[in-house]
């Protein structure tokens, strides 16, 4: 008993006693078994993660790095470890979830139907997702996606340009194509696509365009190497003057570096507030990942913490040059 206290509970114990503990302990090379402990207290004081991307993306994507950077100063501010649990879009993705020794789970944005959230949600451990979608028993932490894309959209399309849009992957099959509004399917399982879909259209068909006929590049991941492949696809049949909608600013900054020989009064609308794309002009929402990642954490750790309040987002305005129209008016 007086061992364990040495250890456990070191305030129970005198301090010449909890030394020599401690002495004999490094003579004999013990040290306490963290699992044993787990188990015993039915802890393990780590928060885990789930990635539905690769999780090399956690540390490529500027944004993702923000938000798992939020994560993890709240494990600090706590006192937690932090565990990554990636996942492979296969049948094993629930129960390797499940397997993780972790206290609560953070889940990164993925689809309606992907398993791991009934999985999750089933389990009796706290659980959040940034960016959705909505599950029963999974505490949401988000922005207003589809105002937020009305908004920039709305503000780029004020030029009169005509518009283009890179998309984010629709659903897990995350199928790159080249396409046109009037052939995508009515609704998108990834609920961030889908929000800013429609965001987008309402913006395109507000200024009296239509969106069955706008250009649409859905890609497969959110790289710029991506962006800059669809706008290479996109490039034969865009306007001299055409507004790049990005749904990145990842995918914005490949997409000019594709067109700005080819397109050199093309103008660019990203997502993410990122100081890359502000640096070339690019006009931006702003997505405080870092901010949702603390969020996400805190509510993983203290399930019974408010949460009625949406993430808020601002746009960014950039500084490229105007519409060669407008300069004429």
């Amino acid at each position: 008993m007086t061992a364990s206290y040495a250890f456990t509970r070191p305030g129970r114990v005198a301090a010449a006693t909890r030394e020599r503990v401690h002495r004999a302990a490094h003579e004999l090379g013990y040290r306490p078994d963290a699992v044993g402990r787990a188990l015993r207290s039915g802890r393990t004081h780590q928060l885990g993660v789930v990635f539905s991307e690769h999780l090399a993306y956690a540390f490529d994507d500027p944004q993702a790095a923000r938000f798992l950077a939020g994560v993890a100063e709240v494990c600090v501010e706590e006192g937690r470890g932090l565990t990554l649990i990636p996942t492979r879009g296969d049948a094993a993705d629930a129960g390797r979830v499940l397997s993780a020794a972790v206290d609560g789970f953070v889940l990164w944005t993925t689809t309606e139907d992907d398993p791991v959230l009934a999985a999750v949600a089933g389990d009796p451990r706290p659980a959040v997702i940034q960016g959705g979608p909505p599950h029963q028993g999974i505490a949401c932490v988000t922005q207003d996606d589809y105002e937020a894309a009305l908004a920039i959209a709305s503000q780029g399309l004020h030029e009169g340009r005509t518009p283009v849009v890179i998309s984010f992957p629709l659903d897990r099959d995350r199928e790159h194509m080249v396409t046109i509004g009037g052939n995508l399917p009515p609704h998108a399982p990834f609920p961030v696509t889908d929000a800013r879909l429609r965001g987008y259209r309402a913006a395109v068909e507000q200024a009296g365009l239509s969106w069955a006929g706008t250009p649409i590049a859905v890609v497969a991941r959110n790289t710029q190497r991506d962006g800059f492949a669809a706008a290479r696809e996109l490039a034969p049949a865009l306007a001299p003057d055409a507004l790049i909608i990005a749904m990145s600013d990842e995918l914005a900054l490949g997409a000019h570096q594709a067109l700005r020989e080819t397109h050199p009064e093309a103008a660019y609308l990203g997502w993410d507030g990122s100081p890359a794309a502000q640096r070339l002009g690019i006009t931006s929402v702003t997505n405080p990942l870092r901010d949702q990642g603390r969020r996400c954490a805190q509510l993983a750790l203290d399930p019974d913490r408010p949460n009625d309040q949406e993430i808020p987002w601002t746009i960014t305005a950039g500084s490229a040059p105007p519409h060669p129209a407008a300069e004429g008016r």
